[in-house]
């Protein structure tokens, strides 16, 4: 600072001398005379030509222009009660604000800042107030590396086709969710990250479908092929070292190809038919075995009894079973000696209805 100032003190003052050559005032001193018998030197420009007659002493053009000069440079200057000039205080001002703008950096939480000097990377800096050498030595870039970003594949309404591992073709629509996990790979190692990623994305769910049946895709194994689909990116951008985590990869859609689209929902509904069916099936033969492990249980319990005492149990099974037979028959007890017919009034009911002559349909002759 002390150099600028001598500096620009040196300048004024060849300004205020007139120019190197002194001033255009009269007489022998520093502004130099026609005949050269000055102390200073010989003006060049107040020469008289060769055989002409000498110039007027009066002030020159170039004396006229570095009046004009000085006055641009010093005249206008605001200056202080005593008289002094004050830009090199207003100097030290703008070198003060040039220091505290470029080399105090804030950092948020969510933030890292890459710190390069001449070009070249430095270091990162963390969270917290940190110092650098001011612009243009140092530059810092702010990244967020919190903020949770996310890719559309396909962007707008396309068709995403892919082939599945059973020769057959779906259209996917799906999500990448990503944020930066060092911020001078993600800065550094990659010209265009979302690119990247758009094309690794679709690198890793082409190789994972592929692998893969039509009806895992489009049904409950979607939850598998975006799980692979996360692992398979990350490996390849660490491959990059681009500094990027994958958050997460959703398959929002999932279809056949429009083509073919209503043919395949006629064999969707089929097969949800069929899984109707079967599912019906399973459940009327757990309701035959719960009840066949329930009487085969009782049979148990019985057959217990039946050893403990056979002649009274083979007795209580026969009542049961003639009770359940003759439940709805008519009956005839027989007893020793003779053979009495129970009334049986079901069956006479019966018979009467029989024998009874329908109605004649019309009245008398």
């Amino acid at each position: 600072m002390t150099k600028i100032t001598r500096w620009f003190a040196q300048v004024g003052a060849a300004m205020n001398t007139g120019g190197p050559w002194g001033g255009g005032s009269d007489g022998g001193g520093t502004g130099g005379g026609d005949d050269g018998g000055g102390k200073g030197p010989r003006n060049p420009w107040n020469q008289p030509p060769p055989g002409g007659r000498p110039r007027g002493r009066g002030p020159t053009a170039l004396d006229e222009l570095l009046r004009r000069g000085r006055e641009g440079f010093g005249g206008g200057m605001p200056q202080s009660p005593g008289g002094r000039q004050l830009w090199p205080i207003l100097a030290i001002l703008f070198v003060i604000i040039w220091i505290a703008l470029t080399s105090v950096h804030r950092i948020g939480p969510q933030e890292r800042g890459v710190l390069t000097r001449l070009g070249s990377y430095v270091s990162t800096m963390t969270p917290g107030i940190s110092f650098s050498l001011p612009a243009p030595f140092d530059s810092v870039q702010v990244v967020d590396v919190e903020e949770i970003r996310t890719i559309d594949i396909p962007t707008g309404t396309g068709e995403k086709l892919v082939l599945t591992g059973d020769q057959n073709i779906v259209d996917l629509a799906y999500s990448v969710r990503w944020n930066i996990r060092r911020a001078d790979f993600y800065k550094f190692e990659l010209a265009n990250p979302e690119e990247t990623i758009r094309e690794v994305a679709e690198s890793a769910m082409r190789s994972v479908v592929a692998t893969v049946s039509l009806n895992d895709t489009i049904g409950s194994g979607r939850t598998e092929i975006e799980q692979r689909v996360q692992q398979r990116m990350q490996e390849i951008l660490d491959g990059y070292r681009s500094g990027i985590l994958v958050q997460g990869v959703a398959i929002k859609q999932a279809d056949p190809p429009e083509a073919v689209n209503d043919a395949f929902k006629e064999v969707s509904a089929a097969q949800q038919t069929a899984q109707t069916y079967m599912n019906e099936a399973r459940a009327y033969a757990q309701q035959l075995t719960a009840k066949a492990q329930g009487e085969a249980a009782a049979f148990d319990k019985v057959y217990s009894e039946y050893r403990l005492a056979p002649e009274v149990t083979r007795r209580r099974m026969y009542y049961e079973t003639m009770e359940e037979v003759l439940a709805n028959l008519d009956k005839t007890i027989v007893e020793t000696g003779n053979v009495t017919p129970y009334l049986a009034l079901p069956e006479i009911h019966k018979r009467t209805q029989q024998a009874t002559p329908a109605s004649p349909a019309g009245g008398g002759q």
